[in-house]
């Protein structure tokens, strides 16, 4: 399970903090939260495997992202950071906490838990994977292409800033079929020891509007994370920091806040 070099886009001064994104992200649709974060924090906003302008690997496990982030930590020196991770960022960084306890500070996880769901992404992955980029000249083409499959202008726009131009034609930066072969894998979490156990200050943020964290989560949740604290914040579906970026901020610099910034 060989870890990967990460890009990061770094910002700020202050305590470290490591931001990891969701699965069709990247470091870059963390830009603003990333520059309000960096007012008191140094910021690693990464680009994970398969993603971004980070390497493309066959694997996909959450162990394996959880060793590409702790190699980020150990190889910029990094003492004990703060971790931010979004859905299956926030999976990869419960990992390395659960993993490595001692080579993380504090945690926020946000808009998903340590289980295994039901629902995924995998009709966005097919969508992606199934769109014409023949004759796409602007990612107007692209949007209108994949428009019925994604109803969402939003949520389209989200997932076309994943398209890049290179030698004159579009081209995907995810690795589609990696990320369609781990699609089970990515549902899931990991069987870890069962004494593996985070016990530093972990901030879990759910979206109010949105069914990725429930109640029935969190014996499992108390169980890895027995300091963790839950926050729900209303109006915000599953990209809480995104659509409800305010509060997601207030609550973060809280949390930071009362915990210490070591």
């Amino acid at each position: 399970m060989p870890a990967v070099d990460l890009n990061a886009i770094r910002s700020g001064q202050g305590p470290s903090l490591v931001v990891a994104h969701g699965l069709f992200g990247s470091a870059r649709n963390w830009t603003s939260v990333a520059r309000r974060l960096a007012e008191r924090h140094t910021v690693h906003a990464l680009d994970m495997r398969n993603h971004g302008a980070s390497p493309w690997t066959d694997e996909m496990t959450y162990p394996a992202m959880a060793e590409d982030l702790l190699r980020y930590v150990g190889m910029h020196g990094l003492a004990r950071p703060a971790a931010i991770g979004h859905s299956m960022g926030g999976k990869a960084a419960m990992t390395a906490a659960l993993l490595a306890p001692e080579r993380i500070g504090r945690l926020v996880v946000v808009d998903i838990a340590p289980v295994r769901y039901r629902h995924g992404f995998s009709a966005l992955a097919d969508a992606l994977a199934g769109l014409d980029l023949d004759g796409v000249d602007r990612r107007t083409d692209a949007d209108e292409r994949l428009a019925d499959a994604v109803p969402d202008a939003a949520l389209r726009g989200f997932l076309l800033q994943n398209l890049v131009l290179r030698d004159g034609r579009y081209a995907w930066r995810l690795n589609l079929a990696a990320i369609a072969a781990a699609r089970d894998t990515l549902w899931d979490f990991p069987d870890l020891l069962p004494s593996a156990a985070f016990r530093g200050p972990t901030l879990l943020i759910g979206g109010g509007a949105s069914d990725y964290v429930r109640p029935d989560h969190m014996p499992v949740v108390e169980r890895y994370f027995p300091n963790a604290e839950y926050l729900r914040i209303p109006g915000a579906g599953h990209w809480v920091h995104a659509e409800r970026p305010d509060a997601f901020l207030a609550a973060v610099a809280d949390f930071l806040g009362r915990t210490g910034r070591g």
